[in-house]
């Protein structure tokens, strides 16, 4: 039997595609080596310009699988594989998935969001779906928080993108609402002013905006007093148990 033919082809086989499969591998590590060298370079400047870690992060991700794709499809085209059917069929897969992760886009599509027009930024205590807590981690699908009580909780990005979120960190300063019920043997004009001699000496108190203590309320058997008090953020729990504390003993006047 006859080998050198077979021999022969095999030969012709490597001499042809050889130069293909050299520049392929240049292109492979090549590109794999620029794909990271742009990466971290668009990284650095984005932290340079103060840009969120959570969107550098986001973005740098972005451009390092979108150069990897397009480095994967000059590979296979230098090695001879029609590109336009591989883009059909992962176009097709790419369908398959998305539809298969709806609801998964959907948290993905709300970190996006998140991410860009900010709402709320890691350390700010916010309030969505009953909970409340510091924003520990803005993550992709799902944003982190802890509680006051020291649990983790993990809220989907497409609920809060969609839903009610109460910030308590983005202005600096936030009101005090505290009520204070008395009888109707009380002298109402000296426990109003009394409760206003307290507010003004507490050393966390703002002078502006002004405190301001009125009647709320009567009921069959109290009388409500609602007392607005303005404070810095983080002085808000202390301002609050401080005044009710001062205010305990002046129910009986």
């Amino acid at each position: 039997m006859e080998f050198q033919p077979y021999l022969n082809t095999i030969k012709n086989i490597i001499f042809d595609y050889s130069p293909r499969i050299a520049i392929a591998l240049i292109l492979l590590f090549g590109g794999l080596w620029l794909t990271s060298f742009i990466t971290k370079t668009a990284k650095k400047i984005m932290t340079k310009r103060n840009v969120e870690i959570t969107l550098t992060n986001f973005l740098g991700n972005i451009i390092f699988w979108t150069l990897r794709i397009m480095v994967f499809i000059a590979v296979i085209s230098k090695l001879g594989v029609e590109t336009s059917s591989f883009v059909a069929i992962l176009g097709a897969a790419g369908l398959a998935v998305g539809l298969s992760l709806q609801g998964s886009l959907s948290n993905f599509a709300g970190g996006i969001l998140i991410i860009l027009f900010k709402p709320f930024r890691v350390g700010d205590v916010i309030e969505v779906q009953g909970e409340q807590g510091s924003v520990s981690e803005i993550l992709i699908f799902s944003t982190k928080i802890i509680t006051a009580t020291n649990q983790i909780v993990y809220i989907p990005n497409g609920i809060l993108s969609n839903g009610k979120i109460k910030n308590y960190s983005q202005l600096n300063t936030r009101r005090v609402d505290i009520e204070i019920i008395t009888n109707y043997s009380s002298d109402v004009t000296a426990i109003k002013s009394n409760i206003l001699s307290i507010i003004n000496q507490h050393p966390l108190v703002l002078k502006e905006p002004k405190s301001d203590v009125f009647i709320a309320n009567f009921t069959e058997t109290s009388i409500h007093f609602s007392a607005r008090v303005w404070t810095e953020n983080a002085n808000y729990p202390q301002v609050k148990s401080d005044i009710l504390e001062q205010c305990k003993d002046l129910v009986s006047i």
